[in-house]
This record gives structure tokens, C-alpha cells and sequence, in this order.
């Protein structure tokens, strides 16, 4: 009896949720009309629990007619210094550093067509479409060279760490108006605001472009045990020395009588 009368209970939240979906999409589809390029998100916070691991967020829109279309997620923005390691008396340390301000913690970007046939280079980096668009720039100037070195560096270690993208995500299109596409969130994206950039670009430049916020939180336990270790950083510390103290002596006795 319960299986029975819970069929239509899923049924009926099953085909509410797809009417919002079907609403969403036709109140999308009906703005765009007004205006070249409608999008929104399927949730504008990311909520980073004790138990978080990552998550997708979907973003989805409308266009008026034909033309490309980029997305470029990114923040929070913070300076960032790269290290160059070195052999000194046959010992490997930091011999080179340069400081870049206000890099983002994360980049995403998702293309409806490649870069190449969606704009010249110039339209591009105006946006910052794209990782070789992205304005890095070092604190204290100095050659070509070098920066685009430790650029390059710089990207390679956000990619590793799962924070920028090393391939571009695709924009589904469902017909000819609406389109689609998935933005990942890693285990270890950083708190902050970030903003979802979407751009319409017709004949090599964008016509039309939107931006939305999105918030990654930290919410529950972790958020609270996070904000009073930045508050009182010197108890939190002593606490937790004397915890894993605590816990390491409390070990030891047990294994003493075992």
C-alpha cells in the first residue's frame, strides 16, 4: 500500500518540476524576443557543507537568432604569487618570485563553436574569454619573457588543482533558440562571489552580453568552526594543539592496556 499511493505522489512532483522547467523556458524564450541574449542559473549559491565534494550548477538561456555563445565563470579575484625552483648547493630551493594581482581562484569557460571561429584574438581578450585572454598581471613589470613564463606556470597550478578549466565545456543547443551547458564546481573551490558572463557573438563580435552572481558559502558546522578559526586564530590554534595532544595521549592508553 505504501509503493502504491507513493507512485503518484513522485509522479506529481516529477511533472510539477518539469512544468517549472517548461515555464522557465518559455518565459526565457518570450525575453528574448525583447532582447538578443536571455540566461540564468539553476541556483545562484553553491553551499559547501561537511560533507561536500563538488557540484554542478546548470545555466541556461535563450537567443534571438543565430550566433555563438561563450560562458566565463570566474572569482574571486586575490593576489597570487608564483615561486621558480632552483639547484643551490645541489639543493633544490626558490630562487625566482613574481606576485600577480587580483587573479581569479577559478576560471570556467564553455563555447557553443571553438575560439577560433567564434572572434579575432582582440575581441576575445577584451572579454577575457578564454585562459590565454585572461588578464594576469604582475605586480612589478618586467620582460615579455619572464611573465609569460610564470603565466604559464601560474595556470598550470590552478589546473592542477582542479580551479581552471583545461578544456572548454560544450553549450548545448536545443533547437535554435535555447542552449545549455554545466558548470563544475570542485571539493576545493574557494568561498566568495563569482560571476557567470554569457556572450552572444554574431560576425566575429559579441552583440550582446549578461552577467549573474553566484555565491560559494560555507554553511552548517564547517562554516562556523571556519569563521571562528579566522576570528580567533590564536585559541583555535591552542585548541586544536591541545585536541590532537589530547587525542594522541588518550591513544596511547588504550593501546597501553590492550
Amino acid at each position: 500500500m505504501l509503493h502504491l499511493r507513493a507512485r503518484p505522489c513522485l509522479s506529481a512532483a516529477l511533472l510539477a518540476c518539469l512544468g517549472l522547467c517548461l515555464a522557465s523556458l518559455w518565459l526565457l524564450v518570450r525575453e528574448a524576443r525583447a532582447q538578443a541574449l536571455v540566461a540564468d542559473l539553476s541556483e545562484h549559491l553553491v553551499a559547501i557543507t561537511t560533507g561536500f565534494t563538488g557540484t554542478d550548477v546548470v545555466l541556461f538561456g535563450a537567443v534571438d537568432g543565430p550566433g555563438a555563445v561563450a560562458l566565463v565563470v570566474q572569482g574571486p579575484e586575490a593576489p597570487v604569487s608564483v615561486r621558480r625552483k632552483g639547484r643551490v648547493a645541489g639543493i633544490w630551493v626558490n630562487t625566482e618570485e613574481m606576485e600577480f594581482d587580483r587573479v581569479p581562484a577559478y576560471y570556467s569557460l564553455a563555447l557553443s563553436q571553438t575560439l577560433e571561429e567564434m572572434a579575432p584574438p582582440a575581441v576575445l581578450q577584451r572579454h577575457e574569454i578564454g585562459l590565454d585572454h585572461v588578464r594576469l598581471v604582475p605586480k612589478h613589470p618586467t620582460s615579455a619573457e619572464e611573465v609569460a613564463a610564470f603565466r604559464a606556470a601560474l595556470i598550470r597550478n590552478k589546473q592542477r588543482d582542479g580551479l581552471y578549466s583545461t578544456a572548454p565545456q560544450d553549450i548545448v543547443f536545443l533547437g535554435q533558440r535555447l542552449f545549455s551547458t554545466r558548470i563544475h564546481f570542485p571539493a576545493n573551490v574557494p568561498t566568495g562571489t563569482y560571476m557567470a558572463s554569457v556572450f552572444l557573438i554574431r560576425d566575429g563580435d559579441v552583440v550582446s552580453a549578461q552577467t549573474t552572481p553566484l555565491t560559494v558559502s560555507k554553511i552548517g558546522f564547517s562554516a562556523s568552526v571556519s569563521d571562528y578559526a579566522q576570528r580567533y586564530g590564536m585559541v583555535y590554534a591552542v585548541v586544536a594543539i591541545l585536541l590532537a595532544v589530547s587525542a594522541g595521549w588518550l591513544a596511547g592508553v588504550i593501546f597501553r592496556k590492550s
